[in-house]
């Protein structure tokens, strides 16, 4: 009788061990559904109104700084071309400043030629060999202006008009008659100009009021 007792307690041991071990189960599974989270997937707590509208302030300031970075880079490269562009142009019309200011020296010598030639061939005079030879430095004179001309090299033409320090040089000073005071009266070296600038004074003499 007793060992039937166990064999029918083992039975029903056996028979009720599945609800057993699928509770146990189910039990598990539970668990790791209803455990703790991954601490990655834990949400973030968003930025409040007042951070952001602070960070979107830093970056329009940000904005604004290389805005303005940028646009003196672009007015300082501006300013580079430019000058440079002007030293360029400058370089092409002033570069045969030192040739002219040697040549117009020749030019002087040309003119004082003339002017001797031109006493020596007076109607009083029958040479006509001296007769030919001004009309030949004439001519060599006028084409030596006009390429001068063409070079944009000008002869200054300063008697009546006031003096400037800039283009005229005193050498002298005579009585204004008939002229008002500070005018030029006579030159007796000519100024020249390259492109408008200066690069022989004339040497002048002054008008000045004569005193008694």
């Amino acid at each position: 009788a007793s060992a039937l007792g166990a064999w029918a307690c083992f039975g029903l041991c056996f028979r009720g061990s599945p609800c057993v071990f699928s509770t146990a189960a189910q039990q598990r599974s539970t668990g790791d559904e209803c455990g703790p989270e991954d601490p990655h997937d834990e949400p973030k707590h968003p930025l409040s109104d007042c951070a952001i509208k602070h960070k979107a302030i830093k970056l329009e300031e940000q904005v604004r700084d290389l805005t303005e970075r940028y646009r003196k880079a672009l007015a300082d490269s501006e300013n580079v071309r430019r000058r440079t562009q002007k030293f360029v142009e400058d370089a092409k019309l002033f570069g045969i400043q030192s040739f002219c200011r040697d040549l117009v020296e020749v030019a002087d010598i040309l003119e004082k030629t003339a002017e001797s030639a031109a006493e020596e061939a007076e109607p009083s005079n029958p040479n006509p060999t001296l007769k030919k030879i001004y009309e030949g430095l004439s001519l060599i004179e006028a084409k030596l202006q006009s390429v001068f001309a063409k070079h944009g090299l000008q002869k200054m033409n300063p008697v009546g008009g006031k003096y400037d320090p800039y283009d005229h040089e005193i050498v002298c000073h005579v009585p204004a008659e008939g002229m008002q005071p500070g005018t030029i009266a006579l030159v007796t070296q000519d100024g020249y100009k390259l492109h408008g600038r200066t690069i022989r004074h004339a040497l002048v003499g002054v008008a000045v009021e004569s005193q008694e």
